[in-house]
């Protein structure tokens, strides 16, 4: 704005310029995750709403043209698998995001036997008096009923501030609890992250074998549904995919189980980002 409208000096006179810097954001190539992202941004700073006939339509998001995790990046030549071998399987078998790698910690681990204690102890308080905040643990300590494994990392503070226990999974699962039973309850599991490892493509090799650890065979699934139009019963738990993967199904309890142990809440995110190459 600055370079092509010098006399614009304040927020309140940039406004009128912002659909036309996202158009040039999108002429750039920035994929429409990015230009999404910066609509909602701006269209918050300027308080226009989505709905307001003026707000900038963002080119659709499609799967296909995901490239995070996809392709190789030049950030790829300047990270050595091999001298960070121990940080790739720990993030593959624990599928934690890169904010919560770092703030990791050695207390951070947790047994199933813990987690059940817990349980009990909150169900006997809630018996006495209910408390929402203790019912929101609960739940949460709960699905962890969904997870094989005895180990859990315990992420405090995860996106959108969210508390969850994650399995630790797959064949380093021994080393990752060996690493963190040596860390000090207060120190860092990691003291340094590498800002070019692909945390997001370990996790979604995390989901990829959670999802394969828990799911059914598409035609044991029963059909338990009937569709009110046609009359034909249909498989209430198969999820189908749609669009350049039309046609693909799913587990969705499977599905739900990888959802709960990435973050997530909505199980559509795990088909579109995370489980690969079924």
């Amino acid at each position: 704005v600055q370079e092509k409208h010098p006399e614009c000096t304040t927020l309140k006179t940039a406004k009128q310029y912002m659909n036309e810097w996202l158009q040039m954001r999108t002429e750039e190539g920035k994929s429409p995750w990015t230009i999404h992202l910066e609509a909602k941004a701006l269209g918050k700073l300027f308080g226009i709403d989505p709905d307001d006939k003026n707000y900038f339509q963002p080119p659709k998001r499609e799967r296909k043209e995901i490239t995070r995790s996809r392709v190789d990046r030049v950030r790829d030549k300047h990270f050595s698998k091999s001298n960070n071998d121990e940080l790739i399987k720990f993030c593959k078998g624990t599928g934690l995001r890169r904010s919560e790698l770092v703030d990791l910690r050695g207390k951070d681990l947790i047994t199933r036997a813990e987690i059940e204690a817990e349980i009990s102890q909150l169900e006997k308080l809630q018996e006495e008096a209910h408390d929402p905040n203790r019912e929101r643990r609960l739940d949460m300590l709960r699905d962890t009923r969904m997870f094989q494994g005895e180990y859990f990392t315990h992420v405090r503070c995860g996106k959108g501030g969210r508390v969850r226990m994650s399995p630790i999974i797959g064949a380093n699962a021994e080393q990752i609890i060996e690493r963190m039973k040596n860390t000090a309850p207060e120190e860092k599991v990691w003291q340094h992250v590498s800002e070019n490892a692909d945390i997001h493509g370990y996790r979604a090799e995390y989901a990829t074998e959670m999802y394969k650890a828990h799911a059914r065979a598409i035609e044991d699934i029963p059909y338990d549904r009937v569709n009110k139009g046609t009359g034909r019963k249909f498989q209430g738990d198969v999820y189908v995919c749609r669009k350049d993967e039309a046609g693909r199904k799913l587990d969705k309890a499977a599905m739900l189980i990888c959802s709960k142990a990435l973050g997530h809440n909505r199980i559509e995110v795990v088909a579109n980002n995370y489980i690969r190459g079924l």
